[in-house]
């Protein structure tokens, strides 16, 4: 009986230590989940922080594209006007001699 009554306890004892390993199992396991969980919100954090500064650094890329497109355009304009009047000045420097050579080839008779 005795010898019943120690393999009773050595039961006993091997269920409360299998017992024992399934709430460490399980309180790993919800650690393990938790401090998962705490990640993915971080990095959900961080990943919108990095999403608004990159779209604010987008923002003021545009701003400043769109602001020099207006001092381009303006820039563009003055050059054109300028080559426009030295072309102008250009032309009426030469135009006397441009016609008069045009007529000594329309006059100039060969035979």
């Amino acid at each position: 009986m005795e010898s019943n009554r120690g393999s009773q306890n050595g039961i006993q004892l091997l269920l409360g230590a299998e017992q024992e390993a399934q709430h460490i199992v399980n309180a790993a396991r919800t650690g393990k989940q938790a401090r998962m969980k705490q990640a993915k919100e971080e990095a959900e954090k961080e990943i919108a922080e990095f999403r608004a500064y990159m779209e604010a650094e987008f923002q003021r890329n545009v701003e400043q594209t769109s602001g020099d497109s207006g001092a381009n355009v303006k820039r563009l304009e003055q050059e054109t006007f300028a080559k426009i009047q030295h072309l102008k000045t250009e032309a009426e420097s030469i135009s006397h001699d441009v016609v008069q050579m045009l007529l000594r080839q329309v006059t100039t008779v060969k035979n």
